[in-house]
């Protein structure tokens, strides 16, 4: 017996999403059988999820590594399913790209997934048959954007900025449609901020905080950190902010005479310092962190409605 199955995944340097999971992109490889964890079993190897995540790579096709993440995030959506153990999966990945790599990447991005046959693996106990049998690229951020076109159809003009761990991405969208001539990815991503006050706090405070220790404090949750530890995080942050606003002003983006979707849990993150900030007019929040992988989900569907 065979099921289709359409699993939208979104493959980000920091996170992979589906519409429904969200895990580290790493994992560690190994040749025994793990004693704890959540593995997958494949080729002879275990591997198991990791906290560390795998070093940036524009070109996810380089190795298999982004092919492993993605067996893990096709048996986490088959789980939600009710399978038999002899049920052969024909699965359909609706996947994505930064619109700035788009047009350079997305057939070899697509190519990547397809053509290995059938996958067998074993994860969390259960057996799984996997052929994927086709797969289609979507640029970023217009996806997100898509899953809000209810509300965003009346704006000509609007710029989606994607803020992520490692990039800060920006994409035109004109009339409904992705503007693919006015877009760039940048090497500017919350990592950089991380990394300035960690050193910083080390170096002058004697103080190690944990990136999720920076998130509480930018969330102005109760802390056991000193006033003055306090108030150098918010003043970084404050700074980072400006200067990511300052960096989208000199590439020609006037933030304050159009709407700006801002995409993703890193923009929501800093929601209060985006909204404070006299650099940006109207703006909105798309803060579901699976809104890329939905909207791969979204366009898909459509495609295949209209070839009908």
């Amino acid at each position: 017996m065979s099921q289709r199955m359409i699993v939208p995944i979104d493959h980000g340097n920091r996170n992979m999403k589906t519409e429904h999971e969200v895990f580290t992109s790493g994992y560690v490889e190994s040749d025994c059988k793990p004693v704890m964890g959540d593995y997958l079993f494949y080729n002879g190897k275990y591997y198991i999820l990791s906290q560390q995540r795998i070093p940036y790579m524009k070109d996810k096709t380089a190795d298999d590594r982004f092919f492993i993440l993605t067996l893990f995030a096709i048996a986490m959506e088959a789980k939600r399913s009710i399978l038999t153990p002899d049920t052969a999966l024909q699965v359909e990945l609706p996947v994505g790209l930064p619109p700035k790599h788009y047009g350079a990447l997305y057939a070899r991005f697509e190519e990547y997934f397809i053509g290995r046959g059938r996958q067998r693996f074993i994860y969390k106990g259960t057996e799984y048959s996997v052929d994927i049998t086709r797969a289609v690229a979507y640029p970023q951020d217009y996806a997100a954007v898509m899953t809000q076109y209810g509300t965003l159809r009346g704006y000509g003009k609007l710029i989606a900025v994607d803020l992520g761990g490692l990039t800060l991405d920006y994409l035109m969208i004109r009339e409904g449609k992705p503007d693919l001539s006015v877009c760039d990815s940048l090497e500017k991503g919350i990592i950089q901020l991380y990394n300035k006050l960690l050193s910083r706090l080390a170096n002058e405070y004697d103080v190690i905080l944990e990136e999720s220790d920076i998130d509480s404090i930018i969330r102005r949750k109760k802390t056991d950190y000193r006033a003055e530890v306090v108030k150098i995080v918010r003043s970084e942050v404050k700074t980072y902010v400006e200067d990511i606003l300052g960096t989208l002003r000199e590439r020609g983006l006037d933030l304050k005479s159009v709407c700006v979707a801002f995409i993703g849990g890193t923009s929501e993150l800093l929601r209060e310092y985006l909204e404070g900030s006299d650099r940006i007019g109207k703006c909105i929040f798309i803060d579901d962190i699976c809104a890329n992988a939905k909207g791969y989900k979204l366009l898909y569907e459509l495609a295949e409605k209209k070839g009908r």
